[in-house]
């Protein structure tokens, strides 16, 4: 098995893609690309072979002669190619569409507008300094996160669905990161501060955290 995944290491998206290869417990090389030096590693010419929409994640199984770009299609990629580990999403069909429809709430809703490429648009369009980018990063997380919490209501356990870690908590936990770095309050979402709490406790996403990167900084 020859697996790689081109990331960096305060990526949302890589985030979650590092602790689902740590929950199916599968080797990987991991490739840093700087999303910030000279300019961003993104947009070298190599980089862009394997990926032209120049953002991370990339992931690449060489043993199956495949690239994949965006997060959840590699996470379920993972799910169905490999036995190991954890099972990602649940067997069920409509619990599967359940846990689905919460990740896309965090992945496709929320993270994209506080993305690295999106503030510094609003810096260059707009000559946003840092700390409004900040208020802009702010309202965007306690917007997601506030309805996330009320779908939690019904659905939580010790993880987002009951007492097994899914998909929609791999998403959950870089979100949480994401809105503590710009300062969210995360103790006004009880149900997520107690699931994010509980999925560190569980090695995959203790190795899989930003610090425990080699290009942290």
């Amino acid at each position: 098995m020859s697996l790689k995944l081109y990331g960096y290491w305060r990526s949302s998206a890589s985030y979650r893609v590092r602790i689902a290869l740590n929950l199916k417990q599968l080797d990987y090389d991991y490739v840093p690309v700087h999303l910030v030096k000279d300019g961003g590693e993104q947009h070298l010419t190599s980089y862009q072979q394997l990926n032209p929409a120049e953002l991370v994640p990339t992931f690449v199984d060489e043993d199956e002669d495949v690239i994949l770009n965006q997060s959840l299609a590699i996470i379920e990629y993972l799910h169905e190619r490999y036995d190991s580990g954890e099972e990602l999403l649940p067997e069920h069909r409509l619990d599967r569409a359940r846990v689905r429809a919460l990740s896309y709430d965090l992945a496709c809703d929320v993270q994209p507008l506080v993305n690295l490429r999106v503030l510094q648009q609003i810096s260059a369009d707009f000559n946003a300094d840092d700390e409004h980018k900040a208020a802009w990063a702010r309202n965007w997380n306690q917007r997601g996160l506030s309805a996330v919490e009320k779908r939690l209501q019904t659905t939580a356990g010790k993880y987002c669905f009951g007492f097994d870690v899914s998909l929609a908590d791999i998403c959950l936990v870089p979100q949480v990161y994401n809105a503590m770095r710009f300062k969210v309050d995360i103790s006004a979402y009880p149900l997520i501060e107690k699931i994010y709490h509980n999925c560190l406790e569980l090695d995959a996403f203790e190795r899989a955290r930003p610090e425990n990167q080699p290009d942290a900084q």
